[in-house]
């Protein structure tokens, strides 16, 4: 780096500057100062604010046919079933096709399931009631226990794809769990990581994580007796989060009943705020990262959730991963620290029910 004579001196708030995802060994890049460009960019057209409880054209809903031509059942709570269009399949012959180090090929096995929410058209986990969320939490906590007790699964990953801005093919609250023979690549980057840190410094790299952001205070957003749900100080996407539980758990289905319970409660806040930001339904991908169920030891791994939303300005302005952000660097406008103070101004009351 060059040496320059500066009048002023570095302000994160200001400047330019980098920062060090912990969990991938990835940098991403900061401009603060971008915030005051105009937008003259592409303008997202809003969700209908208001759905029916029950849509007869929805696949997803209860009593209805779906795409592959199977009916669903009348349920009444939660509702899985195996993808009528999964990308993976548990029938693939499980080899090593390659035939060049230069055309590397491997098969991969596994399955894909949906996970409906709710019976109700109309509702989002954040408009949902707590002990309906809770109904979710159990839901995914034996999703990975049983498809994590196939010895031909070495990870299950649980997601969720909210509103169309993030690719969802229907309105109907769900989300998916896909199960792979291999472990994915943002979840063994995570392995690489967390395993390289515990083995410096014999503890978990999360839970230490978790203490030294709790210490500084400036990137959380909501937190109870169990969660803590913050602003990662390297977050990519302009109002990401990272739900981390307090203590040292590795996997899904380790919570105890109080965790689960407050997880449940601190879904429908954390989510509620997301709404209240821009008045909206509010978009955006999460997921699950546990430790991977191949059989290995994983003492260093801690459960955590991602939270990836879209929205940057306003309902109507996304934020676009193009051009640098992928050939170079991600790269965010707003501080992480400026992203969580706004989260943490908003209401815990949603908007709709004011």
């Amino acid at each position: 780096m060059h040496s320059h004579d500066r009048t002023t001196y570095f302000d994160p708030t200001e400047h330019p500057h980098r920062r060090r995802n912990l969990l991938t060994g990835e940098w991403v890049l900061v401009s603060p100062h971008r915030t005051k460009r105009p937008w003259q960019g592409q303008v997202e057209k809003t969700p209908p604010e208001q759905r029916p409880r029950y849509d007869p054209t929805c696949y997803l809903c209860p009593g209805n046919e779906r795409a592959g031509g199977v009916a669903n059942p009348r349920y009444e709570s939660t509702y899985v079933f195996t993808n009528d269009f999964a990308a993976l399949l548990p029938d693939t012959p499980d080899e090593d096709v390659s035939g060049s180090p230069f055309f590397q090929t491997q098969a991969e096995t596994g399955t894909c399931r949906v996970i409906c929410f709710s019976p109700r058209h109309d509702l989002t986990l954040a408009e949902m009631p707590v002990a309906d969320v809770r109904t979710v939490v159990d839901l995914w906590a034996t999703q990975v226990e049983e498809l994590g007790n196939d010895p031909r699964i070495s990870y299950v990953q649980l997601f969720e794809n909210r509103g169309a801005m993030m690719g969802s093919s229907n309105p109907h609250p769900h989300g998916q769990v896909w199960a792979n023979g291999r472990v994915p690549t943002e979840p063994a980057k995570e392995d690489l990581q967390q395993r390289a840190y515990f083995e410096r410094n014999g503890s978990p790299l999360l839970v230490d994580y978790l203490a030294a952001e709790v210490d500084a205070g400036d990137r959380m957003v909501v937190e109870n007796e169990s969660w803590v749900a913050l602003v990662p100080y390297w977050a990519v996407w302009p109002f990401e989060i990272l739900l981390l539980p307090r203590r040292h758990v590795r996997q899904f289905p380790d919570l105890t009943d109080a965790e689960r319970e407050d997880l449940a409660s601190i879904l429908k806040r954390l989510l509620t705020r997301y709404d209240n930001l821009f008045e909206t339904s509010f978009p955006y991908s999460m997921g699950w990262h546990g430790q991977p169920t191949d059989g290995g030891d994983y003492p260093h791994w801690q459960l955590h959730a991602h939270f990836y939303p879209p929205l940057l300005r306003s309902a109507t302005v996304k934020k676009f991963m193009v051009g640098y952000e992928l050939l170079a660097s991600p790269q965010r406008d707003i501080t992480a620290e400026q992203a969580a103070d706004r989260l943490r101004q908003q209401s815990e009351i949603h908007y709709r029910q004011r």
